[in-house]
């Protein structure tokens, strides 16, 4: 029976490094056909809109921008709806493929059998 991982993203610019970690695990995981659901909450909400990855920089780290299309493309991106919400971030503002959820949508991933959860 395969796990299924959830990465729980909560840096951004202000901790590039457990940032780009967070996004590597992610992309390595899918890449090697795990599911993967990548949460994005705190200063990592930004990169739920076009063109903000883009703008991460991080020497010897993949481009985060990258990582985020495949994992739009084959996994699922949330947007914490508490951390859209202090950023005034709305659905119509976000890269296509991300969902907003809250608390009891990420309580409920976690608590699914076969699932390792990851909190950078």
């Amino acid at each position: 029976m395969s796990r299924a991982l959830v990465v729980k993203v909560t840096a951004g610019a202000d901790a590039p490094e457990r940032c780009a970690q967070a996004f590597t695990v992610a992309a390595t995981a899918l890449a090697s056909g795990v599911d993967v659901s990548l949460w994005l909450t705190g200063e990592s909400s930004w990169f739920a809109l076009p063109g903000r990855a883009a703008e991460f920089e991080l020497p010897h780290a993949a481009p985060l921008s990258d990582l985020l299309i495949s994992l739009l493309s084959a996994g699922r991106v949330t947007l914490c709806t508490q951390c859209a919400a202090r950023r005034e971030i709305v659905e119509a503002d976000v890269l296509p493929g991300v969902r907003i959820a809250g608390a009891a949508a990420f309580v409920e991933e976690v608590l699914t059998d076969n699932v390792q959860a990851l909190v950078y």
